[in-house]
């Protein structure tokens, strides 16, 4: 393989643009910035999303999209519905067949004044009384 030729390809390469190196370059005086204003200055940086004053897309539409990764329990109180208290074992379909819930309730968490008296009977770790530790 040989070394010799290293030069680029023809008319692969450009000569940079110097600008403000006087009226000559045709490229002077403004450095092709054109005249005044914030944009002709050095370290001139526009914000993103930046619309002259305008109110900028991002802040006129609402803010949408947080759904917390924690779920809920789904909280029954054993003194109003008493089917749930009256059941041999308690598991969360257990408590589906006496009480109407929906097929997206993971959880279940029994509050009420009887509820530590239900402590033997829960047979499932989805579900909780209160006092009891998760």
């Amino acid at each position: 393989m040989a070394l010799d030729n290293l030069t680029p390809a023809e008319n692969s390469t450009k000569e940079i643009k110097r600008v403000g190196r006087g009226q000559g370059s045709g490229m002077g005086k403004t450095a092709s910035r054109g005249n005044n204003g914030q944009k002709s200055r050095t370290g001139y940086k526009r914000k993103r999303g930046f619309e002259g004053g305008q109110q900028p897309l991002q802040r006129r539409l609402p803010k949408v999209g947080f759904t917390s990764k924690i779920v809920k329990p789904y909280v029954i109180n054993i003194d109003k519905i008493t089917a749930v208290a009256e059941l041999a074992e308690i598991t969360v379909d257990s408590i589906r067949e006496v009480h109407k819930i929906s097929n997206s309730i993971v959880k279940i968490k029994l509050i009420g004044a009887g509820a530590k008296e239900l402590a033997s009977k829960i047979k499932d770790e989805n579900v909780v009384f209160t006092g009891m530790s998760k």
